[in-house]
């Protein structure tokens, strides 16, 4: 796993959506789980610092949406958000890096990118939705699954709700992550 330097996360901007759309579209429409483009919007708007794309120049290499969400809950994907919540909760919403691109450390780069952005503003826990069979992805990652709370429709065959305290190391890493995942097929960098 090389990670390529040219790619620079950034945040999101007006002239991203197209691109984001094209991503999320790819990697969710055959789970059944693609979003209209407004409610993937609208998560954006809810919490601008929080979401990021991969800059790769001419193209996005990936995106990320995190917004407050309450403990224990999640987006209805068939909605767009109307309510912006106060939360010490993060709720990684989509982490899509483009099919071409996997297997480069770019998903990784995102989500430590996204807890350090938790960390510095004040956020205590980052919780998700894992779907398409992406929960080993994340738990290789240091997130928890919660079998208690079980995503309702809307999430297809299995989702799994899971969360991670946002808190450092020694080296000023996440914990508990672990390091780089060997032999594990970057498909998975979409949850």
């Amino acid at each position: 796993m090389t990670v390529d330097t040219r790619i620079r996360i950034r945040p999101v901007a007006e002239g991203d959506w197209a691109g984001i759309t094209r991503l999320e579209n790819r990697a969710y429409a055959p789970l059944g789980l693609s979003e209209e483009p407004a409610a993937l919007r609208s998560r954006a708007r809810s919490s601008p610092a929080t979401c990021f794309v991969l800059d790769g120049g001419p193209r996005l290499a990936g995106y990320l949406l995190a917004l407050p969400y309450p403990e224990s809950a999640f987006p209805d994907l068939a909605r767009a958000e109307a309510t912006v919540f106060r939360s010490r909760n993060l709720h990684l919403h989509d982490l899509v890096v483009a099919e071409d691109l996997r297997g480069r450390g770019l998903g990784r780069r995102l989500l430590h990118h996204l807890t350090a952005t938790a960390r510095s503003s004040g956020y205590a826990e980052i919780s998700l939705v894992a779907v398409g069979g992406s929960d080993t992805f994340w738990s290789a990652n240091g997130f928890t699954a919660h079998e208690d709370q079980v995503p309702g429709d809307g999430y297809g065959v299995n989702p799994v709700y899971m969360s991670r305290a946002v808190l450092a190391d020694r080296a000023g890493d996440p914990h508990p992550a672990s390091g780089p995942l060997r032999g594990w097929t970057t498909q998975h960098e979409v949850g």
